[in-house]
């Protein structure tokens, strides 16, 4: 009984080598298999310094930058799903009237659906809002704005921030300025913060 079993375990397993040398590699969950050799494809890591602060003035703003990404950055993502959507579907309209009625009534619906959120958020919130829109499109809110709107609401908008303090020209330095915010940001996509 035990020989039956050796020989099934035999004709299994050299199918498979003839089958896998057959492909030259075969996908298995998370490793490659080729030829002789065996790669596994880790998740990417961030290894950023210990963070230290000066005191505990520094802790509490660095405690408020990460709960302000936190409420931010889905809102920012939302931002670039949501122009990628609309400029797949603005492709497809006839003509420069039909694109420009759909985007009046689609920056009508955004607006009643998100003003209610946004006046919730804070001066500092709404700033980092913009760096992060900016920094998720490649692109600033203003030219985002300008490019769909046109220039008129784009000026408009900038008005209405530069009041607030707000400038939505503002654009994300990952290497620079906003590097602790690049810093927690990765850290709260790779389910550390």
């Amino acid at each position: 009984m035990s020989f039956r079993l050796l020989i099934t375990i035999l004709c299994i397993t050299s199918f498979s080598l003839v089958k896998a040398q057959k492909n030259n590699y075969t996908h298995h969950l998370d490793s490659i298999y080729a030829k002789d050799s065996l790669v596994v494809l880790l998740p990417e890591m961030y290894v950023f310094p210990q963070m230290t602060f000066k005191d505990a003035e520094e802790e509490k703003q660095f405690r408020k930058l990460v709960r302000d990404v936190k409420r931010t950055l889905p809102y920012a993502k939302l931002v670039y799903e949501t122009l990628i959507e609309t400029f797949e579907y603005i492709e497809t309209l006839p003509n420069d009237k039909k694109k420009e009625e759909h985007l009046k009534k689609m920056e009508k619906d955004l607006f009643e659906e998100y003003k209610p959120v946004l006046k919730k958020m804070s001066l500092s919130q709404g700033k980092l809002l913009i760096k992060l829109i900016d920094r998720e499109c490649n692109q600033s809110s203003y030219a985002l704005i300008n490019a769909f709107l046109g220039g008129a609401r784009a000026t408009f908008w900038q008005g209405i921030g530069s009041i607030f303090g707000a400038n939505l020209k503002a654009e994300y330095d990952p290497n620079g300025s906003d590097r602790i915010t690049e810093e927690v940001i990765n850290l709260i996509e790779a389910g550390l913060l």
